[in-house]
């Protein structure tokens, strides 16, 4: 992809490692590396020259995603980028963030010290 400005580049890098997240992670919570199976599918794509070509957890295999029923939610994946996106360009034409500050925590309800104080009447 051809871009004209570097902050052009830096923008679809982004967005092509957020897209990756996804795969990452479930393959991860199975116990894989996720690297390797998102290098799998690349490959996999290029030599079948099938663009479905995706890893199914459940099966531990390399399938046609449509064929097998395997659809990602795409309006799911739409709403997250356009909202990441909206936010981005916010920030970009504000040049601004608002934000909450973190609380300090409170230190834990603890016992008191046992020592008691004597209150004495005075003298008259």
């Amino acid at each position: 992809m051809n871009l004209a400005y570097e902050d052009e580049r830096i923008g679809a890098n982004i967005l092509r490692k957020s897209l990756e997240m996804p795969l990452r992670k479930i393959v991860e919570n199975a116990g894989l590396d996720g690297a390797v199976v998102l290098e799998q599918v690349r490959q996999r794509h290029v030599q079948s020259n099938n663009k479905h070509i995706g890893y199914d957890v459940l099966k531990n295999d390399y399938v046609d995603m449509v064929e097998t029923g395997i659809i990602d939610p795409a309006k799911v994946t739409k709403g997250g980028l356009e909202n990441a996106a909206s936010i981005a360009a916010m920030i970009l034409t504000t040049e601004a963030l608002i934000t909450d500050i973190p609380e300090k925590k409170k230190a834990p309800a603890g016992h008191r010290p046992s020592h008691t104080t004597t209150f004495r009447q005075p003298r008259v």
